[in-house]
C-alpha cells in the first residue's frame, strides 16, 4: 500500500484553485474522481516518499514505441537530447520526436521518469504500478532516488474541466512478472487482436528507400520458395513519390503500379504489406503545398516533428478534409490495390499536444481508432507510436527502435537521445517491453540479420539479436536477398522458425544475462554476452 498525497490546480476565471488531499493505492483498482470548479486544469500531481533499497530495479516505460527503456539502479542517469546549443536542436529538431518538448528531464542520477506503466522488481518479485485509463491525460511516473520520492503527474495542462475530473486511475499489483502483468491487462479488459504470429520480408533494412519495382521482384523471387504459405512480403519507404502522397506510386520507380506489386506477391502465396506514415507529410509534398491549411499550427507555425525527408509536419485530424484524405488512401491501398497488411509509421505526429477539449493522450487514442476504422479488419503494424494508445487497437506493434546494420551506430549518434536508431538498444527494449506481447499487441522487435554483406554485426551480435526476436516478439522479419543464404543460414533461419514454438521463455538480467527456454521439452540457454560486453565498454550505456 501507498499513502499518496496529491495537488490538483484549476485555473478559474482570474484566479487559481489549489484543491489538496491524500488516497491510497492498494492491491488492484484505484480511481480518484473528484468534484472541481470549472475551468482549466494547470497541473495534477501527487507524490509519496519511497526509498528503495540498492538491489532495487527500477522500470519507467518510455513515451513511444522507440523509446530506450531498460531498467535502472539508482545510480544510473536517463539524459534527453544531446546537450546542444538550443540553435541545433531547434535546427534539427531534436526534441520532436518524443517527450522532450513537454516533459522536464532532470538529467542526474536516480532521477528517472516514464509513462503508463513502471514496476520496481527485486529478483522475480515485481511491484507494477500502471495507468487504467489514459484519456484524460498521459500518467506520467517518476522517481527520485535522492529524494527518496515516488511522483505521479496527469499530463491534462490546459485541458478545460467541467466540474468532475478523473486525477488518476490506477493499477497495483505484485507478484511474479505474468501475475502482475496479467492482472493488470485483465483490469483494463485489453486483449490483442491477434494471436496469428508474423514472419517474412521487410524491405527496409538493405535498400531503405532506394526500391524499384525490379528490385522488389528479385527480392520477392529470392524469399518465395523460403517463406511459408501466407508469410508477410512488406515494401517499406521509398514507393511513395513524396511521404504524404499516397494516392499514386512513384510513376519512375514503380511504372506499373502498386495493384501489380500485390498481384506478384499474391501470386507466390504471401501476404502483401504496404509502410505509410498517415499521419504526417514532408517537405516537397504535393499534400503540403496545395493544402497548407491541413496542417497542425504552434504559435501560428506549422508543426515540424523532426528533420527526417528534409522535414515533416503534422496533419490534423480535427478538420474533417484531413480525414477523408486519410480514408480514401486506406480504400486505395486495400480495396483498389489489394494489400493485405499496412505498416503505419510516425504515429506520434498526429498528437505531439492536446487541446481546451482533449489531453494529448486522448487525441492519440482518437487517432488510433481512426486507424481502426479506416484499416477495418486489415492487420496494423504500428510503429513511432506511444504504447498505451495502441494497446487493443494495432494488431503488431514496434517496441524499440530502429536497428542498425551494425551493433550501436557512430559515436555521434550515441549523443542524439533515447529514440535513435541502435541494435544494440533495439535488443534491450525487446528484453524489458516483453511483457506487452500477447497482452497489448503482439511485440515487433523490428529485423535481424543472416546475411553477410552489408551489415556489420559480429556472428554473435547477429545470433543474439535473432533469438531474442524469435524468442520474444510476435513479428519475425529480414531484409535479406534469401536466394543468397547458404546451407548454414537456410538452417539458422529454419531454426528461428522453430523457436516460435518456444515454451517457458525467460531473460534473466541477474549478473550475466541469459534466456532461457525449453524446446521440444529440452531446456535451453543463449548467454547474452553481447550485451553485457556493450554495456560494459560504452559509459553512455544509460543515454
Amino acid at each position: 500500500m501507498l499513502q499518496f498525497d496529491y495537488r490538483i490546480v484549476v485555473q478559474e476565471t482570474l484566479d487559481p484553485t489549489l484543491i489538496k488531499g491524500g488516497f491510497r493505492v492498494e492491491t488492484g483498482e484505484n480511481r480518484l474522481v473528484l468534484k472541481l470548479p470549472e475551468g482549466i486544469i494547470r497541473s495534477v500531481t501527487a507524490r509519496v516518499p519511497l526509498r528503495l533499497a540498492e538491489n532495487v530495479r527500477i522500470f519507467m516505460n518510455g513515451y513511444q514505441a522507440w523509446t530506450y527503456c531498460p531498467e535502472y539502479t539508482a545510480r544510473d542517469v536517463q539524459r534527453d537530447h544531446a546537450p546542444l546549443p538550443r540553435v541545433l536542436v531547434d535546427r534539427f529538431l531534436l526534441d520532436r520526436c518524443a517527450d522532450y518538448h513537454f516533459v522536464d528531464y532532470p538529467n542526474r542520477r536516480g532521477a528517472f521518469h516514464g509513462f503508463s506503466y513502471c514496476y520496481f522488481r527485486v529478483g522475480t518479485r515485481y511491484r507494477l504500478l500502471a495507468s487504467l485509463d489514459e484519456r484524460p491525460g498521459y500518467t506520467i511516473f517518476r522517481y527520485d532516488a535522492a529524494r527518496g520520492e515516488l511522483s505521479i503527474e496527469r499530463d491534462c495542462g490546459g485541458v478545460h474541466c467541467d466540474g468532475e475530473y478523473h486525477a488518476f486511475d490506477l493499477f497495483c499489483a505484485e507478484g511474479t512478472e505474468s501475475e502482475v502483468f496479467d492482472a493488470w491487462f485483465a483490469a483494463m479488459g485489453v486483449q490483442p487482436r491477434t494471436a496469428v504470429q508474423l514472419a517474412g520480408y521487410s524491405s527496409w533494412y538493405n535498400r531503405y528507400q532506394n526500391i524499384n519495382a525490379k528490385c522488389i521482384l528479385d527480392d520477392l523471387n529470392g524469399c518465395a520458395p523460403q517463406l511459408a504459405p501466407g508469410d508477410l512480403f512488406q515494401i517499406d519507404d521509398g514507393w511513395e513519390p513524396f511521404v504524404g502522397d499516397w494516392m499514386e506510386p512513384d510513376g519512375v520507380k514503380f511504372l506499373y503500379g502498386m495493384k501489380d506489386m500485390a498481384d506478384a506477391i499474391h501470386e507466390k502465396g504471401l501476404r502483401a504489406g504496404l509502410w505509410l506514415a498517415p499521419f504526417v507529410a514532408q517537405k516537397g509534398s504535393a499534400l503540403l503545398r496545395e493544402h497548407p491549411d491541413w496542417f497542425l499550427t504552434r504559435n501560428k507555425q506549422p508543426w515540424a516533428d523532426g528533420s527526417n525527408w528534409g522535414g515533416f509536419y503534422s496533419l490534423d485530424i480535427d478538420r474533417s478534409e484531413v480525414r477523408d484524405y486519410l480514408a480514401r488512401v486506406f480504400r486505395r491501398v486495400f480495396d483498389e490495390w489489394g494489400f493485405d497488411l499496412v505498416k503505419l509509421d510516425f504515429l506520434y505526429a498526429a498528437a505531439p499536444f492536446g487541446t481546451r477539449d482533449e489531453s494529448r493522450a486522448a487525441r492519440m487514442i482518437r487517432a488510433m481508432e481512426l486507424l481502426r476504422q479506416w484499416c477495418g479488419e486489415h492487420p496494423i503494424l504500428g510503429c513511432g507510436v506511444p504504447l498505451m494508445p495502441a494497446f487493443g487497437l494495432v494488431d503488431y506493434c514496434r517496441i524499440g527502435c530502429d536497428v542498425t546494420l551494425d551493433w550501436d551506430d557512430k559515436l555521434y549518434m550515441r549523443l542524439i537521445h533515447r529514440e535513435r536508431p541502435s541494435t544494440r538498444r533495439a535488443v534491450g527494449n525487446v528484453v524489458f517491453r516483453r511483457a506487452l506481447n500477447g497482452r497489448a499487441f503482439l511485440n515487433d522487435p523490428d529485423v535481424f540479420f543472416l546475411r553477410d554483406d552489408n551489415v556489420k554485426l559480429s556472428a554473435a551480435q547477429k545470433k543474439q539479436l535473432a533469438v531474442l526476436d524469435a524468442a520474444l516478439g510476435g513479428v519475425l522479419l529480414h531484409s535479406d536477398d534469401m536466394s543468397r543464404y547458404g546451407e548454414d543460414a537456410r538452417q539458422q533461419y529454419a531454426l528461428l522458425r522453430r523457436l516460435r514454438e518456444a515454451t517457458d521463455v525467460r531473460v534473466d538480467t541477474e549478473g550475466k544475462w541469459v534466456l532461457r527456454f525449453r524446446l521440444n521439452d529440452a531446456p535451453c540457454q543463449l548467454p547474452l554476452d553481447a550485451l553485457r560486453s556493450q554495456r560494459r565498454k560504452f559509459p553512455l550505456d544509460k543515454f
